[in-house]
């Protein structure tokens, strides 16, 4: 957790498995705040029923998305991601309460969430940083994610972490700094429930909180929890679309060569993405721009250097491209998260 730097590429969607007890959480809050109607469109529209959701360990990461965009469009409230986040419990966390109930800190955690989103769900890619015994976590946008939904997707996830902190060590944990890449707005709610100063017009989304919290020792009794052994998930068709593309990287397959590595058509490929929830253009993309994001990171190469290890002929593409992945050409992104000293050679 005390690594000064750590890319963590974690983004996942469409077909790939998500954490039941978020969706669960979704469909509680509209039921409440909007009544039984509400809760059950949004089930039957992501064809999933209420009784076979209370008994779900894992669900796709595009019904869980779905549910956060009605719910964003249902209730017109900025703040409704880290409101609905507020109504966790931790006995709502289900199979992962096996997993936490082995740690003595709140550090320890958060290292476990950080390092198992296959577990624990992802809607971000994001980047650590320790600086002046303080973490920040710094969301990357590197699917271009309109901005109210994906702060939407922030704001529940940060009120989910501090909500469950609080419950886990019976004492307030707050967090140090929100910055938030929109204009300013009222965020009473989220400031209220996070203890953070809030920050707005931002170049990214990133939360921090001091050293000093994450060593608050877990006071939580496990002891009248019933622990669940691992789940098995599903298995994702995306994933496995996924684990071939980052093994031939930089050189990716055409849609047409991987059609033929499945030995099915390629409009059959493109049918099971598009059921799945995506398409080879965005999973193309997605590994592009995770190798990009991971070299520029975590090296020293240059900008052509980059841009040959990518695969890229010419080395204005690789920059027209990365600008169209993150929103900014890769020096400007260098700077934004290591520092205007150490991207010369990005320029």
């Amino acid at each position: 957790m005390h690594q000064n730097c750590s890319y963590k590429p974690h983004l996942m969607v469409g077909d790939q498995s998500y954490p039941a007890y978020e969706l669960r959480n979704l469909v509680n809050y509209l039921k409440k705040h909007f009544g039984s109607s509400a809760a059950a469109q949004l089930c039957q529209d992501i064809g999933v029923g209420e009784t076979e959701l209370a008994h779900s360990h894992f669900v796709y990461v595009w019904q869980v998305d779905y549910a956060m965009t009605y719910l964003q469009n249902i209730s017109n409230d900025a703040e409704v991601g880290v409101k609905a986040a507020s109504d966790y419990k931790v006995t709502d966390l289900g199979f992962l309460l096996g997993h936490l109930a082995r740690f003595n800190t709140l550090g320890e955690c958060l290292e476990f969430v950080i390092a198992h989103p296959e577990l624990v769900g992802s809607f971000s890619d994001t980047f650590l940083r320790n600086e002046e015994g303080v973490l920040k976590v710094r969301w990357l946008n590197t699917t271009k994610l309109e901005t109210d939904k994906y702060s939407c997707q922030f704001q529940h996830s940060i009120g989910s972490l501090m909500t469950f902190a609080e419950e886990l060590t019976g004492e307030k944990v707050p967090a140090k700094d929100i910055i938030l890449a929109e204009p300013k707005r009222q965020t009473e709610f989220l400031a209220s429930r996070t203890g953070a100063n809030i920050h707005f017009d931002g170049e990214f989304f990133e939360w921090s909180i001091e050293h000093k919290f994450l060593s608050l020792p877990i006071t939580f009794s496990f002891k009248d929890v019933e622990l669940t052994a691992d789940i098995e998930r599903a298995q994702s068709y995306i994933t496995d679309v996924l684990t071939i593309l980052r093994e031939c990287a930089p050189q990716l397959p055409s849609m047409e060569s991987m059609a033929v590595t499945q030995e099915i058509s390629t409009r059959t490929l493109r049918r099971r993405l598009l059921a799945a929830g995506t398409n080879y253009q965005k999973l193309i993309d997605q590994v592009r721009c995770q190798m990009a994001v991971n070299l520029i990171l975590s090296s020293e190469h240059s900008i052509e250097a980059i841009s040959d290890l990518m695969g890229f002929g010419d080395v204005s593409h690789f920059r027209q491209s990365f600008k169209h992945w993150i929103g900014h050409p890769p020096g400007h992104f260098h700077r934004l998260h290591k520092g205007a000293d150490k991207a010369t050679n990005l320029d």
